[in-house]
């Protein structure tokens, strides 16, 4: 994402470009998935991003953070697509951050500082099935004294397992809410779940969890727009981190088609190969101008954002998915095989494509 850059996301792009291929590259995420890491992801790494600023990109100043908006954080996320690179961002940066910066008050007041920093991990939990339903909410808040009791369950918690403080979103007699509850929480049973792109969500299952009124985030019966914020942000985000991937991929198998000879000649020669390259390359500068729309959009007006944000989701998790299968089918037999990155890519796409809403579920929200 070069166009329309400022100076200062030009220097946050060129920093973000040397960092994670210098510190999170594929091997490093080969390395996590082979040792079976219980974090999924290196916290020497997160300490590092929380040096080199990235963790703060969407906190305000007065909380420590460097406020450079979606487009930065869109830039950061886009370069760890390239190098499938494993951390808390989109949980906690994104996700989190913006809730946090959204409800505003003595949640984002303490916590808020902490993330950028690096010194607490924050998931949001939504989802309660298989399909992202963010209107569908079954699990209930319901009154117990000064405060409430959590009863449901939550599914695909985006590194739930690590996460020191967990945004949940419940029903309660006035509409949705969100509460900041504790890892630790009595009453909170927390499964770490292993994705097929060797990253790590989590299922879990409240029962009883006693919550206090200082613990509603925002307001009660209030959750809805600050919930809308985060799930927006996250998307328009992890939109960009599939353009970083499907970029990457297009880019190895271009370079894989200019040298791979067969029957003595550059398979690269080859009119039908350079003509399903050539429309990969043109949906991919589609893909990229719905990215740049949806986060420009974000940072100038995030309340009439939404239709940008799932063209942008839906139309990435398209072209991201031909880019990855056309990379295994170019490369031949040994797309196929775990040798070759592609097939960690693919894995990765077709994760991203089904967090916070696949194509069908961001198409109906354009045409309500």
């Amino acid at each position: 994402m070069g166009l329309l850059l400022t100076d200062d996301e030009k220097m946050l792009q060129e920093s973000a470009e040397g960092f994670f291929v210098d510190k999170a590259p594929v091997s490093k995420l080969r390395a996590l998935r082979d040792e079976r890491d219980a974090n999924g992801y290196s916290k020497e790494l997160w300490a590092e991003m929380a040096e080199m600023g990235f963790t703060g990109v969407l906190v305000p100043e007065e909380h420590g953070g460097f406020d450079m908006g979606f487009m930065a954080a869109g830039l950061i996320a886009e370069q760890m697509g390239r190098n499938l690179s494993s951390s808390p961002f989109l949980s906690t940066s994104v996700l989190a951050s913006t809730a946090l910066k959204h409800a505003g008050g003595e949640h984002a007041a303490k916590l808020l500082p902490e993330l950028v920093r690096g010194d607490v991990t924050i998931a949001l939990a939504v989802d309660e099935g298989r399909k992202h339903n963010p209107d569908d909410i079954q699990m209930m808040a319901s009154p117990s004294g000064n405060g409430f009791k959590l009863n449901g369950k939550k599914a695909v918690v985006v590194d739930g397992h690590v996460a020191d403080q967990i945004i949940v979103a419940a029903g309660t007699e006035n509409g949705l809410t969100l509460f900041v509850v504790p890892a630790n929480a009595a009453g909170l049973e927390t499964e770490r779940t292993i994705m097929v792109d060797s990253r790590n969500a989590a299922r879990m299952v409240f029962e009883d969890v006693a919550v206090t009124g200082e613990q509603v985030l925002g307001e009660v019966g209030r959750g809805a727009e600050i919930l809308t914020a985060a799930l927006n942000a996250g998307r328009a985000v992890l939109a960009a981190e599939m353009l970083g991937a499907s970029a990457q991929v297009f880019e190895a198998t271009n370079e894989y088609l200019k040298e791979r000879k067969q029957f003595g000649k550059i398979i690269g020669e080859f009119q039908a190969l350079q003509h399903r390259l050539a429309h990969l390359y043109c949906e991919l500068e589609l893909a990229r101008t719905a990215v740049l729309s949806a986060l420009t959009a974000l940072d100038e007006n995030p309340k009439s954002a939404g239709p940008f944000v799932s063209m942008a989701k839906a139309k990435l998790g398209a072209v991201a998915k031909l880019a990855a299968l056309e990379a295994v089918q170019l490369h031949g037999g040994m797309g196929m095989t775990d040798e070759l990155d592609i097939g960690l890519y693919l894995k990765r796409i077709r994760v991203a494509q089904e967090l916070l809403g696949d194509a069908d579920f961001h198409v109906a929200q354009i045409i309500k």
